[in-house]
Protein backbone atom coordinates (compact mmCIF):
# COMPACT_ATOMS: atom_id res chain seq x y z
CA UNK A 1 0.00 0.00 0.00
CA UNK A 2 1.41 3.40 -0.88
CA UNK A 3 2.35 5.62 2.07
CA UNK A 4 1.15 9.09 0.01
CA UNK A 5 -2.58 9.44 -0.23
CA UNK A 6 -4.26 9.68 -3.34
CA UNK A 7 -4.92 13.40 -4.77
CA UNK A 8 -8.19 14.80 -4.65
CA UNK A 9 -9.49 16.20 -7.83
CA UNK A 10 -10.25 19.93 -7.70
CA UNK A 11 -13.18 21.17 -9.41
CA UNK A 12 -12.84 24.25 -11.03
CA UNK A 13 -15.12 27.49 -10.10
CA UNK A 14 -17.38 29.30 -11.91
CA UNK A 15 -16.80 32.57 -13.46
CA UNK A 16 -18.92 35.26 -11.86
CA UNK A 17 -21.13 36.74 -15.10
CA UNK A 18 -22.03 33.56 -16.85
CA UNK A 19 -22.02 31.14 -14.13
CA UNK A 20 -20.23 28.92 -15.88
CA UNK A 21 -16.43 26.34 -15.55
CA UNK A 22 -15.47 26.19 -19.51
CA UNK A 23 -14.87 29.88 -19.15
CA UNK A 24 -13.38 30.11 -15.94
CA UNK A 25 -11.29 27.68 -17.30
CA UNK A 26 -10.22 29.84 -20.47
CA UNK A 27 -9.55 32.89 -18.19
CA UNK A 28 -7.18 30.86 -15.86
CA UNK A 29 -5.56 29.91 -19.41
CA UNK A 30 -5.07 33.45 -20.90
CA UNK A 31 -3.98 34.78 -17.45
CA UNK A 32 -1.01 36.51 -17.24
CA UNK A 33 1.40 38.26 -14.08
CA UNK A 34 -1.66 37.54 -12.06
CA UNK A 35 -4.49 39.96 -13.51
CA UNK A 36 -7.17 38.04 -13.66
CA UNK A 37 -9.90 40.87 -14.03
CA UNK A 38 -7.87 41.78 -17.56
CA UNK A 39 -8.08 38.48 -18.41
CA UNK A 40 -11.83 38.30 -17.27
CA UNK A 41 -12.51 41.51 -19.57
CA UNK A 42 -10.68 40.19 -22.67
CA UNK A 43 -12.91 36.64 -22.53
CA UNK A 44 -16.07 38.88 -21.74
CA UNK A 45 -15.15 41.29 -24.61
CA UNK A 46 -14.59 38.34 -27.15
CA UNK A 47 -18.00 36.19 -25.99
CA UNK A 48 -20.28 39.09 -26.12
CA UNK A 49 -18.78 40.03 -29.80
CA UNK A 50 -19.40 36.31 -30.52
CA UNK A 51 -23.05 36.91 -28.88
CA UNK A 52 -23.47 39.76 -31.76
CA UNK A 53 -22.26 38.30 -34.91
CA UNK A 54 -24.53 34.80 -34.38
CA UNK A 55 -27.06 36.18 -32.17
CA UNK A 56 -26.97 32.57 -30.57
CA UNK A 57 -26.35 31.50 -26.56
CA UNK A 58 -22.12 32.64 -26.76
CA UNK A 59 -21.67 29.41 -24.36
CA UNK A 60 -23.08 27.21 -26.50
CA UNK A 61 -20.56 28.55 -29.50
CA UNK A 62 -17.85 28.21 -26.80
CA UNK A 63 -19.04 24.54 -26.03
CA UNK A 64 -19.74 23.45 -29.45
CA UNK A 65 -15.81 25.25 -30.21
CA UNK A 66 -14.26 23.28 -27.41
CA UNK A 67 -15.71 19.68 -28.39
CA UNK A 68 -14.91 20.41 -32.04
CA UNK A 69 -10.91 20.84 -31.10
CA UNK A 70 -11.28 18.11 -28.22
CA UNK A 71 -8.80 15.17 -29.14
CA UNK A 72 -9.58 11.78 -27.91
CA UNK A 73 -6.22 9.98 -28.39
CA UNK A 74 -2.54 11.24 -28.03
CA UNK A 75 0.74 9.72 -28.93
CA UNK A 76 3.26 8.66 -26.39
CA UNK A 77 6.66 6.89 -26.22
CA UNK A 78 6.51 3.53 -25.62
CA UNK A 79 9.61 0.96 -25.71
CA UNK A 80 8.55 -1.43 -27.68
CA UNK A 81 10.72 -4.64 -28.67
CA UNK A 82 14.09 -2.64 -28.14
CA UNK A 83 13.17 0.53 -29.64
CA UNK A 84 10.70 3.60 -28.85
CA UNK A 85 7.70 4.01 -30.99
CA UNK A 86 5.28 6.64 -30.76
CA UNK A 87 2.21 4.66 -29.28
CA UNK A 88 -1.53 5.77 -29.76
CA UNK A 89 -3.15 6.21 -26.27
CA UNK A 90 -6.70 7.47 -25.36
CA UNK A 91 -6.84 10.16 -23.16
CA UNK A 92 -9.02 10.75 -20.15
CA UNK A 93 -11.40 13.52 -19.71
CA UNK A 94 -9.15 15.97 -17.26
CA UNK A 95 -6.55 15.67 -19.65
CA UNK A 96 -8.67 16.33 -22.90
CA UNK A 97 -10.61 19.15 -21.24
CA UNK A 98 -7.12 21.27 -20.77
CA UNK A 99 -5.73 20.16 -24.35
CA UNK A 100 -8.39 21.48 -25.84
CA UNK A 101 -8.02 24.72 -24.13
CA UNK A 102 -4.53 24.89 -24.97
CA UNK A 103 -5.32 24.18 -28.36
CA UNK A 104 -8.05 26.70 -28.67
CA UNK A 105 -5.61 29.35 -27.17
CA UNK A 106 -2.08 28.52 -27.97
CA UNK A 107 -2.09 29.83 -31.67
CA UNK A 108 -2.99 33.24 -30.74
CA UNK A 109 0.27 35.68 -30.80
CA UNK A 110 0.77 37.55 -27.41
CA UNK A 111 -0.44 40.75 -28.09
CA UNK A 112 -2.14 43.37 -25.87
CA UNK A 113 -5.57 45.01 -25.66
CA UNK A 114 -8.38 44.46 -27.75
CA UNK A 115 -6.55 42.88 -30.69
CA UNK A 116 -6.14 39.86 -28.16
CA UNK A 117 -10.05 39.64 -27.49
CA UNK A 118 -10.15 39.58 -31.03
CA UNK A 119 -8.13 37.21 -31.82
CA UNK A 120 -9.85 35.03 -29.51
CA UNK A 121 -13.61 35.82 -30.83
CA UNK A 122 -12.04 34.71 -34.00
CA UNK A 123 -10.34 31.81 -32.87
CA UNK A 124 -13.47 30.27 -31.26
CA UNK A 125 -15.78 30.95 -34.02
CA UNK A 126 -13.77 29.78 -36.41
CA UNK A 127 -13.47 25.84 -34.22
CA UNK A 128 -17.32 26.19 -33.45
CA UNK A 129 -17.72 26.33 -37.73
CA UNK A 130 -14.99 23.83 -38.21
CA UNK A 131 -12.81 25.97 -40.03
CA UNK A 132 -9.76 25.46 -38.15
CA UNK A 133 -8.48 22.08 -37.83
CA UNK A 134 -5.76 22.14 -34.87
CA UNK A 135 -4.14 19.13 -36.71
CA UNK A 136 -3.56 21.37 -39.81
CA UNK A 137 -2.56 24.18 -37.90
CA UNK A 138 -0.33 22.91 -35.84
CA UNK A 139 2.48 23.78 -37.61
CA UNK A 140 1.99 27.21 -38.47
CA UNK A 141 0.90 28.38 -35.01
CA UNK A 142 4.34 27.09 -33.43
Amino acid sequence: MSLRGTAEEKTSKSDPIYRNRLVNMLVNRILKHGKKSLAYQIIYRAVKKIQQKTETNPLFVLRQATHGVTPGIAVKARRVGGSTQQVPIEIGSTQRKSTCHLLVISGIPKTSGSKYGFQIKFRISGCCQREWQWHTQKGRDS
